[in-house]
């Protein structure tokens, strides 16, 4: 899977060791922020902090803002002559933390890492970085590093082509429930004639990624309910009602072995892959058999099918499972509830609240009496099977833009200047807000991302790879200097 660093076929201005240990202290400066999107006085700091960075270079970033929402930060570098307008995403917002999780030191305190994941000292201004060490910090990748890699990117001498906007949301991990207001309201400044998503992983590979869609989500929480209380075992076993174990035929019975929804209806809208996009998902390389070893699995769910094949389609994931307790912890009970966390992750085409109303009607159809609210007392007794369900954030829709826009072609031809062959990919596996964007400004979106695949996101200990941070300059770079 690490394949050899490819030829650069044209020069970027590179970033010298001393600029680059410039750019990690600015950088742990930003990541000592903690920046979860409901606590808004955090990210007003972060906010405050990013605008200082760039207007030492010369770009004014304001506040776009609606009720209730943390501060989404905008800025222009306009061009002399340009003709086009290039829209740049990150967002500087992060996932909660659990602090007692993290090894080394807390989300918000950035250290460094060697291959063997042992800390080192902070580096001085003279000091040698290796390109396989790690920078730990909560949104260390995920996604403060383009909001800095843009600042280098400037610093080591690109000159734009285009006019550049950027747009740094602050409430992406949230699943950016004011994008759209946002957008609403300013509108007319926010015109552009396409826009960059910096945000996700590169490919298992290594080599870098360009991707022309994500999927989107649609997600719900299902309880089951039991007895009022939980009750001993032994003394009830076999007559009551065991809400876990109805669970576990529940769930089995929404997905088969070989990973085939069989909720009904569940693939009618699904708009499939062109040829052309199929033949660029076999063009991608194999990974599957590295990434077994790394992840230590002895079997995927669907055995003959290959990674970028499947995340092409939509999947039903069991996100978590809460019944009582287990461990040190279990006891002689028959729970009183159980509760799974489900995701659905869509495709281009589907809709995420039929999606949730077909698993719904499924979990009628399978003689559960459903309200989307706490039971009441009446209805547990008048029905033998009772679930309540909560939809969980708002859904988001599937994007995918074709591959061949004249402005992919020039993304591409940009990056593999200073990057080599890039890995072109139709969709990519995760969810991102861009349905917002396409859908209020009218514009193509793709996706552009820097993070190394195993870089913990959304987990503890999160971190970057050296080299991706190193190369992220050079790609984003070419892209803020195409000419489009």
């Amino acid at each position: 899977m690490r394949l050899a660093a490819p030829l650069l076929l044209a020069a970027l201005p590179v970033l010298c060791q001393p600029d680059r240990i410039a750019m990690l202290n600015e950088f742990a400066e930003l990541l000592r922020i903690p920046n979860v999107a409901r606590n808004v006085d955090d990210m007003r700091r972060n906010a405050a902090l990013i605008e200082r960075m760039y207007a030492k270079r010369g770009i004014a970033l304001t506040r776009m803002e609606v009720p209730g929402s943390p501060p989404a930060l905008f800025g222009e570098l306009r061009v002399a002559g340009a003709q086009r307008t290039i829209m740049l995403y990150a967002h500087y917002d992060g996932q909660p933390v659990a602090a007692s999780q993290w090894t080394n030191g807390g989300p918000f305190e950035p250290i460094l890492l060697d291959q063997a994941g042992r800390k080192l000292p902070w580096p001085t201004e003279d000091a040698q970085l290796h390109p396989e060490w790690r920078l730990q910090a909560r949104s260390a990748s995920d996604d403060k590093a383009p909001v800095i890699a843009f600042l280098a990117a400037l610093d080591s001498g690109v000159k734009p082509q285009a006019n550049l906007k950027f747009f740094f949301d602050g409430e992406e991990e949230a699943g950016s429930p004011h994008a759209r207001a946002i957008l609403e309201k300013y509108k007319d400044r926010l015109k552009a004639d396409a826009m960059i998503f910096c945000d996700g992983p590169v490919h298992q590979s290594r080599r870098q990624l360009v991707s022309f869609g994500v999927r989107g989500t649609a997600a719900f929480e299902l309880t089951l309910h039991g007895p009022a209380r939980e009750l001993h075992s032994g003394h009830y076993g076999n007559w009551s009602p065991n809400p876990a174990l109805m669970l576990a035929h529940l769930i089995a019975s929404m997905k088969d072995e070989d990973g085939r929804v069989r909720v009904a209806g569940f693939y009618d809208d699904v708009v499939p892959l062109s040829e052309a996009e199929l033949r660029a998902v076999r063009e991608i390389p194999e990974v599957e058999d590295e990434l077994k070893r790394e992840l230590l699995l002895g079997a995927v769910e669907v055995p003959g099918k290959r990674l970028n094949e499947l995340i092409a389609i939509p999947a039903l994931n069991i996100h978590g499972i809460a019944s009582a307790s287990t461990g040190a912890g279990a006891r002689n009970v028959i729970p009183s509830t159980a509760v799974a966390s489900i995701g659905i992750r869509l495709v281009k085409g589907m809709d995420p609240e039929k999606t949730i109303d077909q698993c719904i009607e499924h979990i009628r159809k399978r003689g559960y009496f459903v309200v989307e609210r706490e039971p009441t007392a009446a209805e547990r007794l008048a029905h033998p099977r009772v679930a309540s369900v909560r939809r969980t954030r708002g859904g988001t829709r599937a994007v995918r833009v074709p591959m061949d826009l004249p402005l992919a072609a020039t993304v591409v031809r940009a990056i593999e200047k200073v990057r080599g062959p890039v890995v072109r990919q139709p969709t990519g596996g995760g969810t991102l807000p861009i349905a917002p964007f396409e859908d209020v400004l009218g514009i193509p979106v793709i996706v552009v991302p820097i993070a190394n695949h195993d870089n913990k996101q959304h987990s503890h200990d999160e971190n970057i790879r050296l080299q991706n941070l190193w190369d992220g300059v050079r790609t984003l770079g070419a892209v803020m200097s195409a000419s489009y």
